[in-house]
């Protein structure tokens, strides 16, 4: 196909590109009379102020599987996705409240340092391979498959070349600046994210007003398509069949049940993205990044659902096609092939504003790259290297073993990715494949922080036994435990009953040596903390009764 890029598009690009790449490798440099140490590398120094852990936690959070992922499943079943941004605004600032604190003050690097520090070496080990397994073979695969699909739709690029574009972009800068330099170019990928988002979704909805605006375009995509306007899904049809998308969306249960597991997972004890929030000047400083990252959640929706929603309407009003001539017949989405609804959009922006869009498509992409990169040679080198390998590492043998290990799980990701061809609402898959690990580690962390019984022989034997737990449940033929929601979170409540028998069996119902002594003091927040916060819930809740 013809990507339709004019001079203004490739200028645009190009800016771009050259813009993060400069500012990457300028903040990585290494300062007169001192060499990058290992606080340097992994935690940015400490010194990321809270616009900058705020405007990070989103660009590491918001990727490929966003915009193309979420996009497609806004497409294929409605508003209804967005139960996983709208959320997490509110698990942010439970993270920000109870375990930030905690985390902050024990001075850790990684996560799986915490579990070393509460339980022992041999679960933190345990750990450490999970999370490096499900980086390098669901993250940062799945990443850089839906770059490449949306590049080879927009470009007409062959996946494989577009695979590995993406995958030296993103190596660019942040395998040698680390933590700093993902860090400091990410509030820069995040205007680019926010401003190309946008113009995507001015472009669909005065697309389906006919050139009416944006706010015509929406009151017709909500006349057009109300049933993709539902944030609880019914089981059923109102012709009575089975609703296709309640096994991914389980009605009522997205707001009592496993979605929580998830977001409390992802947001509190996923290493690439509280990694930002340890590198912090301060715990307040912290946790105003936290009030940031959790506001800016609230409007990703409009920048990354309400397009799908609108290609939706568009492929399905012959009128609209019509208006769009030859160039509305390219790759058109379907419900079956729903990934392809944002860069089918793409195409239909005018020049200039096709390089923005594209930008921040790259951003997005690049950025949680980055990410995943760093964090993941932050738990090899921290955990597994330092620990079994090189006790004695000093900090340029440390960092030189960063980036190798970086390098090594992008080449695997970059194998793996094109691999995944034929997956269809990509964002979904990810989601339940991390469904499968992301129980058992949660029900640890939640025991570990909050309850003092808790031992290491449980908390062991729930991490191990989570994995079975959860692929019983998925296999098992049982009607009601399809949704993998419902699995999730009863996995979690399994895991956390194997926890609270083993240590009340060993310890007798006495305390662990280990367990953290928590005082009211460690968790008060600011004014401002507060009075955002109390905002933020306010919002979320007026947005689930205007839309349930």
């Amino acid at each position: 196909m013809t990507n339709g890029f004019e001079f203004w598009d490739y200028a645009v690009f190009g800016a771009y590109a050259s813009l993060i790449l400069g500012v990457g490798l300028w903040v990585s440099r290494d300062k007169e009379g001192h060499e990058k140490n290992a606080e340097d590398y992994f935690l940015a120094s400490k010194s990321l102020p809270w616009w900058a852990i705020g405007t990070s936690l989103i660009a590491a959070n918001i990727s490929a599987e966003q915009f193309i992922g979420m996009s497609g499943s806004g497409f294929a079943l409605g508003l209804a996705i967005a139960s996983y941004e709208w959320m997490a605004a509110i698990t942010l600032l439970i993270v920000g409240k109870y375990f930030l604190p905690i985390f902050i003050e024990k001075g850790l690097y990684t996560i799986p340092e915490f579990v070393e520090k509460r339980f022992s070496t041999n679960l933190k080990t345990i750990l450490a391979v999970f999370w490096i397994a499900l980086y390098v073979f669901v993250n940062l695969t799945t990443v850089l498959y839906l770059g490449g699909l949306a590049i080879e739709t927009i470009m007409g690029i062959d996946m494989m070349y577009a695979v590995i574009g993406l995958a030296l972009f993103a190596a660019a800068y942040s395998l040698y600046g680390g933590l700093s330099a993902v860090a400091w170019t990410d509030v820069i990928q995040v205007v680019f994210l926010v401003l190309g988002g946008l113009a995507t979704t001015y472009l669909a909805l005065n697309t389906v007003s006919g050139g009416e605006g944006v706010f015509a375009g929406f009151a017709k995509v909500l006349d057009k398509a109300p049933d993709k306007f539902h944030m609880i899904l019914d089981e059923f049809n109102s012709d009575g069949s089975s609703n296709v998308n309640y096994f991914n969306l389980p009605g009522i249960w997205v707001l009592l049940g496993g979605l929580w597991v998830a977001n409390i997972y992802y947001w509190g004890f996923n290493q690439y993205i509280i990694q930002r929030t340890l590198a912090a000047k301060s715990i307040k400083e912290a946790q105003k990044g936290i009030l940031l990252a959790a506001g800016l959640k609230i409007i990703i929706p409009l920048i990354v659902v309400i397009p799908g929603i609108a290609a939706f309407v568009m492929v399905n009003d012959p009128g609209i096609m019509a208006s769009l001539g030859d160039a509305g017949q390219l790759s058109i989405p379907t419900t079956e092939q729903a990934d392809k609804a944002y860069p089918w959009l793409l195409q239909f922006l005018p020049t200039g504003l096709k390089g923005v869009a594209f930008a921040a498509l790259a951003a997005a992409i690049v950025s949680s790259l980055a990410s995943m990169l760093n964090s993941t040679s932050t738990i090899f080198t921290m955990d597994i290297y330092k620990q079994y390998i090189n006790k004695n590492a000093g900090d340029k043998v440390t960092v030189n073993v960063g980036r190798i290990s970086a390098l090594v799980a992008l080449i695997i990701a970059v194998i793996m990715a094109p691999l995944l061809g034929g997956i269809d609402q990509a964002f979904q898959f990810i989601q339940e494949w991390t469904g499968i690990v992301s129980p058992g580690i949660l029900a640890v962390f939640i025991l570990g922080l909050f309850w003092k019984k808790t031992t290491n022989a449980g908390a062991i034997w729930g991490a191990l036994l989570s994995i079975p737990i959860a692929l019983s449940l998925k296999y098992l033929p049982i009607e009601a435990l399809k949704p993998w929601m419902h699995q999730m979170g009863l996995t979690a409540v399994f895991t956390i009953l194997v926890i609270m028998l083993i240590s009340y069996l060993q310890n007798k119902g006495a305390d662990d040596e280990k367990g953290i002594s928590l005082t009211g003091e460690l968790f008060k927040t600011s004014p401002l903390f507060n009075i955002v916060s109390t905002i933020i819930c306010l919002i979320t809740a007026t947005l689930y009764c205007l839309f349930w």
